[in-house]
C-alpha cells in the first residue's frame, strides 16, 4: 500500500502550493513535511502562478471610483532536498517565499477622478531558509524540528486625501531592506506504514523583524507562530484521503509605522498601514487516486472562514473556498505534477471601499526527482 499511494502523496503537497492564496499575507504553508518522502536522496522545485481578480466600489458616502483590480498576479516558488542519513535519521534543506503582497491601485487617484487610494501600490517580498532533521524513534513515530531563516522587506506608496506623513496628505512611501529574523520549528509523525496512514503536528514560531521609518524610528512586523496538523490514510486499494488544519496568529500582525498618520477626522492620528483583526484557520481536503503505474490524480477543496471584520484597504478580500484538480506523472525517477485551482475569495469592506465577485486562478506546478 505505502508504494502504491507515493505519486498521490506528492499530489497532496502540490495542490496545497495551487491554493497559494492562505490567511493574512500567507503564501506558503508548513513545509516540514518534505522529511517524508520515499528515497535516500529527493529533491524537489515547485512554483505556483496566482492570478487574483479582486475589485471594489465606495462605500455609500465616500466619494471617489471603483477601485479596479487591486490584487497583481505573482509566482511563487520553493527548493527543497532531502537526504536519509540512515534507516532512523533524515535531513533537509528548503528555499521558499513564505509571505507575501503585491497591490497595485491600477486606476486614476483620487485627485484625478479614480479611487480613494488610486495608484497607491505595496509590495511584501520573503524568502526563508530552513533546516531540519527528523528521528524515526520506532516504526510507527517520528520527532522532527529544524532551524528557519526569515527575510522580509517591503515598500509603498500610498496617496489618499486622508492618510500621509507628519507634513499632512496626501503622500507617503516607504522602502524597508530585507531584515532577517531566525525562528525554529518542531513536530511529531504516527504512522502506519501498511495502510498510508500518517498524522503529523508541526510548530513554528513567530519571527519579529524589526524596521525603521522616514524619521528613522524603530516599528516591528511579527510573522506569527503557527501550527498545522497533516493527516493522511489509504481507504481503499490505491485510493488515499488527506487533509490538513492550519491555524495562526495573524491577529498579532500588523504594519505600523510611527510617521504613518490617518486625518479621517482632521487631526493626524498614527494608524496601521496593513493589519488582521484574527487568527485565521485554514483547510484543506482532497482525495487522490492512482490510476495506473504512471498517473495518478486528485480533488482538493480548501476553505477559510469569511471573518465578517473590517479589513485593511490594501487586502480586500476575506476569506476563500478552493477547488483543486490535480494530476502526477510518475517515471522510474521523476515525477512531475501539475495542479490548476480556481479561489472564491470572500467579499470584504475598507474603511473607504466594498469589494465582491473576487476571484483568482492558481496554477501549481512540482518536480520531484529520487536518487
Amino acid at each position: 500500500m505505502k508504494k502504491s499511494v507515493i505519486a498521490i502523496a506528492l499530489i497532496a503537497t502540490a495542490s496545497a502550493s495551487a491554493s497559494a492564496f492562505a490567511g493574512g499575507i500567507e503564501r506558503r504553508g508548513d513545509m516540514s513535511q518534505i522529511l517524508f518522502e520515499e528515497g535516500k536522496n529527493y529533491l524537489e522545485f515547485s512554483v505556483a502562478a496566482v492570478d487574483p481578480d479582486v475589485s471594489g466600489v465606495a462605500r455609500p458616502g465616500i466619494p471617489g471610483g471603483p477601485t479596479g483590480d487591486i490584487q497583481d498576479r505573482y509566482q511563487n516558488f520553493a527548493l527543497g532536498y532531502k537526504y536519509d542519513f540512515n534507516d532512523r535519521l533524515s535531513l533537509a534543506f528548503v528555499i521558499d517565499e513564505p509571505v507575501g503582497a503585491d497591490v497595485t491601485y491600477q486606476g486614476p487617484s483620487f485627485f484625478g477622478g479614480g479611487a480613494f487610494f488610486g495608484t497607491s501600490n505595496a509590495s511584501v517580498e520573503s524568502v526563508q531558509y530552513t533546516g531540519m532533521a527528523k528521528y524515526k524513534a520506532t516504526e510507527r513515530f517520528s520527532v522532527y524540528g529544524g532551524l528557519r531563516y526569515v527575510g522580509l522587506s517591503g515598500g509603498l506608496t500610498v496617496l489618499s486625501p486622508t492618510t500621509g506623513g507628519p507634513l499632512g496628505p496626501p503622500l507617503y512611501t516607504l522602502n524597508v531592506d530585507k531584515e532577517f529574523q531566525l525562528g525554529y520549528l518542531i513536530g511529531a509523525a504516527y504512522e502506519i506504514p501498511d495502510i498510508a496512514l500518517r498524522v503529523a503536528l508541526t510548530y513554528d514560531s513567530k519571527t519579529e523583524h524589526d524596521f525603521r521609518d522616514n524619521t528613522g524610528a524603530p516599528f516591528e512586523v511579527e510573522l506569527p507562530q503557527s501550527v498545522t496538523l497533516h493527516a493522511q490514510s489509504g481507504i481503499a486499494k490505491d485510493t488515499l484521503v488527506f487533509g490538513s488544519v492550519r491555524w495562526r496568529e495573524w491577529s498579532k500582525f500588523q504594519v505600523a509605522p510611527a510617521d504613518f498618520f490617518s486625518f479621517a477626522t482632521g487631526a493626524p492620528v498614527p494608524t496601521a498601514i496593513a493589519f488582521e483583526t484574527d487568527d485565521i484557520y485554514t483547510y484543506r481536503l482532497g482525495i487522490g487516486r492512482r490510476i495506473n503505474e504512471n498517473w495518478s490524480g486528485a480533488f482538493v477543496l480548501g476553505y477559510e472562514e469569511q471573518i465578517g471584520n473590517r479589513v485593511g484597504n490594501l487586502k480586500g478580500t476575506d476569506g476563500y473556498i478552493s477547488y483543486t484538480v490535480a494530476v502526477t506523472h510518475e517515471m522510474e525517477a521523476w515525477e512531475v505534477t501539475g495542479a490548476l485551482s480556481y479561489i472564491d475569495l470572500g467579499s470584504a469592506n475598507t474603511s473607504v471601499a466594498t469589494f465582491t465577485s473576487n476571484e483568482a486562478v492558481a496554477f501549481g506546478l512540482k518536480v520531484g526527482l529520487r536518487f
